[in-house]
């Protein structure tokens, strides 16, 4: 079982900066494929940004250049760094493990808010 539990959200103004962060418990996070998602008021969750456990990267195409996954095993911590940040942006931004030898090991976070407004 792992605990996954997000912090940093809050509101920035548009073209601002923050980095939201996702600490795991419970598990080692080198195991496991990391990903953020996010889901705006009345819209399906959608994934972000992407990093496995082997540390290849996968953005989606409206945050390329302007969100970086990152991860640091040794603090079983992952990051969303969010640049030039959009109202569009405005989102609960969810953290994710997925074993990728286990398909049922797949862990949520409870969310983080974002809101980009001026």
């Amino acid at each position: 079982q792992v605990q996954l539990v997000e912090s940093g959200g809050g509101m920035v103004q548009p073209g601002g900066s923050l980095r939201i962060s996702c600490a795991a418990s419970g598990s080692r996070l080198s195991l496991y494929d990391m990903g953020w998602y996010r889901q705006a008021p009345g819209k399906q969750r959608t994934l972000v940004a992407r990093i496995t456990s082997g540390g290849r990267i996968n953005n989606v195409d409206s945050v390329k250049d302007r969100f970086f996954i990152s991860r640091d095993n040794a603090k079983n911590t992952v990051y969303l760094q969010m640049n030039s940040l959009r109202p569009e942006d405005t989102a609960v931004y969810y953290c994710n493990a997925q074993r990728p030898d286990v398909s049922w090991y797949n862990y949520w976070g409870q969310g983080t808010q974002v809101t980009v407004s001026s």
